[in-house]
């Protein structure tokens, strides 16, 4: 049933999308700043990398309130305080809150907006969510990479990328240094997140 935007229950829950996708991007930009004290400069890039997708769903989010403009949107919500010293902890309280907007959140609030008559935010809502889903699989990925000491390691030949300088490290173990440009190990990142390396498959 079409109701007013104004007085719709999608008005708030934009506005609460909003919030969510401010705080998350500085929770993400305050947790690169760790993994940046702890020698991890590719995850620091990780992490602002989210950060910045963050930004632009808060700014979708944003977009869709401009009727809005000059008014005062009260909103009731909770938001995580995720602060720890273990990056392992960090990227897995990060994970849940991506989960959690995927699976739970983010569905609500595309119903709603869909029984209000809201289709366009009804579809931010849901694809949204969808992105959420693929930034909790890539914390997961990282999280167990770190517990299982295979994020610098290999069993076998694995294969990592310098984000300082290019250059593809291939064997078991990532050296203290970079080979080539000499910058210390944290600037590696497994291969299988490094930026563009999926060029190869486009055809």
């Amino acid at each position: 049933m079409a109701v007013e935007f104004s007085q719709s229950r999608t008005k708030e829950n934009l506005m609460k999308a909003f919030a969510g996708e401010s705080q998350a991007r500085n929770r993400y930009t305050i947790a690169a700043e760790e993994a940046c004290r702890k020698g991890f400069f590719a995850l620091k890039e990780i992490f602002l990398f989210t950060a910045d997708q963050e930004r632009a769903h808060a700014a979708r989010f944003y977009e869709l309130l401009k009727t809005e403009a000059g008014e005062n949107i009260r909103i009731e919500g909770g938001y995580p305080v995720d602060q720890s010293e273990s990056l392992v902890e960090l990227l897995m309280m990060a994970a849940h809150n991506e989960q959690e907007e995927h699976q739970e959140v983010y569905p609500a609030f595309a119903k709603t907006a869909e029984e209000e008559g809201f289709p366009e935010a009804a579809y931010a809502f849901s694809q949204i969510a969808e992105v959420e889903k693929i930034h909790g699989e890539r914390f997961v990925k990282i999280a167990e990479m770190l517990k299982q000491e295979t994020y610098y390691e290999s069993s076998g030949q694995g294969e990592w990328m310098c984000l300082n300088c290019g250059h593809i490290f291939k064997g078991e173990k990532v050296p203290p240094v970079c080979p080539v440009c000499r910058h210390e190990r944290g600037y590696f990142i497994p291969a299988c997140m490094a930026p563009y390396l999926g060029f190869s498959a486009c055809r």
